[in-house]
């Protein structure tokens, strides 16, 4: 019996087999909870469809850019399920051209608006659906952040602005929903070579640089931080809300690495 055995999890930007999302979703699968999936259009279903298929889960359309899809989901569960333990968000967008260059030159007005809606603004309005059926069940939220929140990483641009936000909105969403039983926190994982992260500039780069300098020397897998979500979205992390959980093989934990022979 895994030890999310009873949990229904709705998991929110499964892309491809490479995404974090469907990490997430194999871990929690495998640790016996029920899992939906959302896709976001007609492509995505595609995509989303036999993955879903694997696992066993419910599957629903989702633009979280839109309010009256973000209801008729919930509603869809509601009717489906009664109830929801575990919200996954793995939603995050800025458009292609903010992503290459320099910030100041590239970041624009919509730039900024489109990327704090999709990545932060997002967790919000899923939250404020999923909460209702997450009523006396120890529920628990979970996003996915990158050091970009907290550091300027070349080329991350705007998108480390809305990681900024959205890692307060954690914050703020564990103090509102922590008396409710419900709990909220984030994941700072390291870089991944997924569909979402293929738009950043310097991707191959950040990658070689992280293998090189985190404590393990090497990059995190969509495996490492699906088995710390399905952690944290389960009974056993229940002390833990408000957090940024890095998964990251220790590579922010590390303030300057050279070798020392010769000296």
């Amino acid at each position: 019996m895994g030890f999310m055995t009873g949990k229904r999890a709705l998991i929110v930007g499964v892309a491809t087999d490479r995404s974090i999302a469907w990490g997430i979703a194999q871990a929690m699968h495998r640790e016996g909870a029920q899992l939906a999936m959302s896709y976001a259009n007609d492509k995505l279903k595609e995509r989303v469809l036999p993955l879903a298929a694997e696992l066993g889960a419910l599957t629903l359309p989702l633009d979280v850019t839109v309010d009256s899809e973000i209801d008729a989901a919930f509603a869809l569960l509601g009717r489906e399920w009664g109830s929801l333990d575990v919200l996954v968000h793995a939603v995050a967008f800025a458009p292609r051209e903010a992503l290459a260059g320099q910030f100041v030159d590239v970041t624009t007005r919509e730039a900024f608006r489109i990327a704090h809606d999709v990545s932060s603004y997002s967790l919000t309005a899923l939250t404020r659906g999923a909460a209702p059926l997450m009523a006396g069940r120890h529920g628990a939220v979970v996003t996915l952040s990158y050091l970009g929140a907290v550091r300027s990483i070349p080329g991350y641009n705007v998108m480390g602005l809305a990681k900024a936000s959205l890692e307060a909105n954690v914050r703020f969403l564990a103090a509102d929903l922590g008396p409710k039983g419900i709990r909220v926190n984030g994941i700072s994982a390291g870089p991944i070579k997924t569909l979402a992260a293929a738009g950043i500039a310097g991707l191959r780069k950040m990658l070689g640089r992280v293998a090189d300098v985190a404590p393990m020397r090497r990059n995190v897998t969509p495996e490492d931080v699906g088995n710390a979500a399905a952690f944290l979205c389960s009974d056993l992390a229940a002390g833990i809300t408000g957090e940024i959980l890095y998964v990251d093989n220790g590579y922010s934990s590390v303030g300057m690495n050279f070798s020392l022979d010769g000296d």
